[in-house]
Parts: C-alpha cells; structure tokens; sequence
C-alpha cells in the first residue's frame, strides 16, 4: 500500500495532481494534501474526488493510471 497526496493548487488546466509519496515532485509542491494509504492509485483518486472534481494522477508517478468512475 502506497501514500498518496493531492496538490492543492490546480494546474493550468484546471486539473489536481495525484502524487505518489516517492514522487520527487512533492518536494516542489507547497500546499498539498494527504490522502492516506490507498490500496491502488485508483483508489487515491477517487479519494481525491471528494476534495477536487478535477483530480488526475501525476503523470510522472502514476502514468497510466485513471480513475474507473
């Protein structure tokens, strides 16, 4: 089981990325939330749904990832 985190600043697009807690993008991100300990990045993202509609897994950390909802 991994730890997940959302940024709490959207992207460009409108989008909130999901990071992995290995991510070496983390330590750029200065407001970010803890998701907790999910089972699969699906998982994590849906969770990150209930904060921000438009949550996406990072595309470094979790490429090839997307919700099933």
């Amino acid at each position: 089981m991994t730890r997940y985190y959302v940024n709490n600043t959207a992207q460009a697009n409108g989008d909130y990325d999901v990071h992995k807690e290995d991510c070496n993008l983390l330590a750029f991100i200065l407001s970010k939330t803890d998701l907790g300990v999910h089972d699969s990045c699906y998982l994590a993202v849906d969770a990150a749904k209930q904060i921000y509609k438009r949550a996406n897994p990072c595309q470094r950390c979790a490429k090839g990832c997307c919700s099933p909802s």
